[in-house]
């Protein structure tokens, strides 16, 4: 039986094949109507069987994690090692994003007017700075309890760390708490194992209900910013993360993508960070031998502060945004976009299209019209997927250039 590894990317590639033979039948066919609430269906459960493990992961991985970093004294190097690589590995994203986007100039000459439809069915939710920083800190402590059955990320990564630091603080008094983590986190990533089986199914479903649906006649209206994003989302995983693992761990992008590549395809097929976490850390700990410590630490941070491809994202939209309507942003308006799409890429508030909240806000940060958004909405979960890729890619980078870094010490 072919591993799993192949099956992987042979659900890839019948997934984009079924897909395209699905979207080119009549939509009121029977067999169209079928397949897709079939892949509809598995997608569903899949999905669901991830999420079902995520919040429990999350949070156990990392209060682990924390413990076992301090009882090492590695947890400051570990800290200060990952912020900077988040911070210089989004930097550079948004640099190759707005150099290119200058280059090319996406969007000059089209029409608004195009999607007036999209636009009056879209009602824009107008947040400032300010209200965005009040969500975003509000948001990191909740009630636990809360968090959890919300599937709160961010709120659950912190409440982990100060459950981690007290573990630590409490010493062996707290020795049987640390111990029961441990077992529940074994446990956990058995589950993952189990529903790791079933990922070739979903993600071919996945794909199918992807490429079937998608708009031609929109794609091609706005196929330059699509292909803009494509090419500098690629580039930032192409070249500049495995230069940045070469430099620093000197191991070669083939030997990482033999090790990442389940990790990546279920990413591209999900299109959430956070859904794909648990195959994430199997294929960091497993394939490419991170140790456990740093694995469970950096990957659930990643998850929610280190997002490459969004950031690189958001500052191509607003770009873009400004050459549909006509508006030439100065250097210094770019350099607030850079600076407003790191702070959103961080980490969304907790309300609804938290997604498109950011987005608005980096718009908003440059004067543009927040309505422009709903341009981008029939085509985000298209572009969703390369870039979240990225990301995923970007944060089992970061596992392996953490744990250089704190094996040096």
């Amino acid at each position: 039986m072919p591993s799993l590894n192949v099956q992987i990317l042979v659900a890839a590639c019948l997934g984009l094949l079924l897909g395209w033979l699905t979207g080119a039948l009549p939509e009121d066919a029977a067999l169209r109507e079928g397949t897709l609430y079939a892949a509809g269906l598995v997608s569903s459960v899949f999905i669901g069987m991830l999420k079902m493990v995520l919040i429990p992961l999350v949070f156990t991985s990392i209060a682990v994690g924390v413990a076992s970093l301090q009882q090492h004294h590695q947890v400051h190097r570990v800290w200060i090692t990952a912020l900077l690589y988040f911070t210089l590995t989004t930097g550079a994203a948004m640099l190759v994003s707005l150099t290119a986007a200058n280059l090319f100039k996406p969007g000059a000459g089209l029409s608004l007017d195009l999607f007036a439809e999209q636009m009056a069915a879209f009602e824009a939710r107008q947040l400032t700075l300010p209200e965005f920083f009040q969500h975003f800190f509000a948001n990191l402590f909740q009630n636990p309890f809360t968090a959890f059955a919300e599937g709160s990320v961010l709120a659950v990564v912190v409440f982990a760390l100060f459950v981690g630091v007290a573990l630590v603080a409490g010493g062996e008094r707290y020795r049987n708490i640390l111990q029961v983590l441990q077992e529940f986190l074994e446990m956990l990533l058995r589950i993952v194992g189990w529903i790791m089986r079933l990922a070739p199914l979903g993600i071919l479903a996945l794909l199918i209900r992807l490429v079937a649906e998608q708009d031609v006649a929109l794609l091609s209206a706005v196929g330059g910013f699509i292909v803009l994003v494509f090419g500098t989302t690629l580039f930032h995983g192409a070249v500049v993360l495995p230069l940045i693992l070469y430099l620093t761990t000197g191991r070669s992008p083939l030997w990482f993508w033999r090790g990442a590549r389940d990790a990546v395809i279920t990413a591209f097929a999900t299109s959430s960070s956070s859904a794909t976490l648990p195959v994430s850390i199997r294929c960091a700990e497993d394939n490419l031998k991170v140790d456990k410590r740093y694995a469970g630490f950096v990957l659930p941070l990643g998850a929610t502060m280190n997002m490459d491809g969004t950031a690189l994202y958001e500052a191509a939209a607003a770009l873009f945004v400004a050459n549909l309507v006509g508006v030439e942003l100065s250097l210094g308006q770019q350099a607030v976009v850079f600076f407003t799409a790191m702070i959103a890429s961080t980490g969304a508030p907790g309300i609804p299209s938290a997604g498109m909240v950011t987005m608005v806000m980096v718009l908003q940060a440059v004067g543009l019209p927040a309505e422009a958004i709903a341009i981008l909405l029939p085509i985000d979960r298209l572009l969703d997927t390369v870039r979240t890729a990225v990301n995923v890619q970007g944060d089992i980078t970061g596992s392996l250039v953490v744990q250089r870094f704190a094996e040096r010490a």
